[in-house]
């Protein structure tokens, strides 16, 4: 055992030693398993930041009451009733109810009715035209965003058409600034104030006043949703159950984590629906190009490797060598795609359609599994690629050193 380890090890010093004569060929190999491993880091990254978007939105504090019979705010529509009968209850029905001094009067509920509506707004960068959330709220409502601040200006006026813009908005766009006029529809509104949210979903949007937004899109008294914070303990649940025994429209209320984590399981779904079968397609022609790497190889190498099986070599050391050549050079590709995916996505910013087919800007994040699940990828390839040589390699005949040495 001791000796086949040591003809093995030699082997594969020898195999090794040998690539700088067979460069360009073992490089072709290795950029086309890097090309493989950076296109599926790509999509693996960029389905890791949607989701970190929308995970990092929701709050499981929080409880969004949506109507009709729907799990996400489009097509959602909430009854005026409904929400006088909510605002009136006094019973424990699991909503917190707002202190001294908050946005509510003390002892009544804090919840925020609301709406989103579409906007199409230009890019000046390019001239592109996107579309984007133009939220209408309750003041109460960027309170019951729990990472929400304002980082410059204030916050709208009741009645105004007044809006805060979300921090990526506000990056992206020109014509956001404090105190510039934004036509959104029909109207002007002022910009008042930015606002950011730790990266989260909510930065893609635009805050204002509910019945402003309702004013200036002709949608009077639609409310889409609404937003309570949920008592300690148990809260969703009473909740869910004071709604169920609610006469006339059914009423759902979902945490704004679920809900968000909903949205983006369906989106980062697709996302990876895209990438894995254009990684494995691409997977397939770079195995076969490591298979023809690898088998000119061992052709390269016919008399080195006949001549060490005629000194007494097995073929396990000749197998061994030859399958080791080929992952090495799959796992150096590998590497190579994971940096270069690295620094080409990681934190680059790249948008898609959320809710309301309205724009949802986000970060690229390649992230440890990410590099792990595209490396395993490239590694597989050299593995797969490289049996089928490495099996040739032991089935050399041995009269080749022969005839090299006549």
């Amino acid at each position: 055992m001791s000796s086949a380890l040591k003809q093995i090890f030699l082997m594969i010093r020898v195999n090794l030693g040998s690539l700088p004569r067979r460069l360009w060929i073992s490089l072709s190999m290795v950029l086309s398993v890097a090309l493989v491993v950076a296109v599926l880091a790509g999509f693996l990254a960029m389905a890791r930041g949607f989701e970190a978007a929308l995970q990092g939105t929701g709050s499981p504090g929080i409880a969004v009451i949506l109507g009709g019979g729907t799990n996400q705010e489009t097509g959602s529509d909430v009854p005026a009733e409904a929400i006088r009968s909510l605002a009136a209850t006094t019973g424990e029905i699991g909503v917190a109810r707002d202190a001294a001094g908050g946005l509510a009067p003390a002892g009544e509920l804090a919840l925020s009715r609301e709406i989103v509506v579409p906007v199409d707004v230009v890019r000046a960068s390019d001239g592109a035209e996107q579309t984007l959330s133009l939220r209408g709220m309750d003041l109460a409502g960027p309170g019951l965003r729990d990472r929400a601040t304002l980082s410059q200006g204030r916050l709208f006026s009741p009645g105004a058409r007044e809006i805060v813009v979300g921090a990526r908005i506000a990056e992206e766009f020109s014509g956001f600034a404090v105190g510039d006029k934004v036509r959104l529809g029909a109207v002007d509104w002022t910009v008042v104030g930015h606002f950011t949210s730790g990266g989260s979903a909510f930065e893609s949007e635009i805050w204002a006043d509910l019945e402003a937004v309702q004013s200036a899109f002709d949608r009077q008294g639609q409310v889409q949703s609404l937003r309570v914070r949920l008592a300690r303990g148990g809260g969703l649940s009473a909740l869910r159950e004071y709604l169920s025994a609610f006469p006339g429209a059914p009423l759902t209320a979902v945490s704004e984590a679920d809900l968000y984590a909903a949205q983006s399981e369906r989106t980062s779904s697709l996302i990876r629906l895209f990438g894995w079968p254009l990684a494995l397609l691409m997977a397939v022609g770079a195995t076969a190009g490591a298979l023809n790497t690898m088998m000119s190889s061992v052709s390269d190498r016919t008399v080195e490797i006949s001549t060490l099986r005629l000194l007494g070599f097995g073929r396990l050391p000749a197998f061994t060598a030859t399958w080791v050549e080929a992952v090495f050079l799959s796992v150096v590709g590998a590497a190579l795609g994971i940096l270069a995916s690295w620094l080409a996505f990681n934190g680059w910013r790249a948008s898609t359609m959320g809710a309301d087919n309205t724009k949802m800007a986000f970060q690229l994040d390649v992230t440890a599994d990410v590099a792990l699940t595209a490396g395993l990828l490239g590694l597989a390839i050299g593995i797969i690629g490289g049996a089928l040589p490495a099996l040739v390699a032991t089935r050399l005949p041995l009269t080749s050193a022969l005839r090299a040495r006549g």
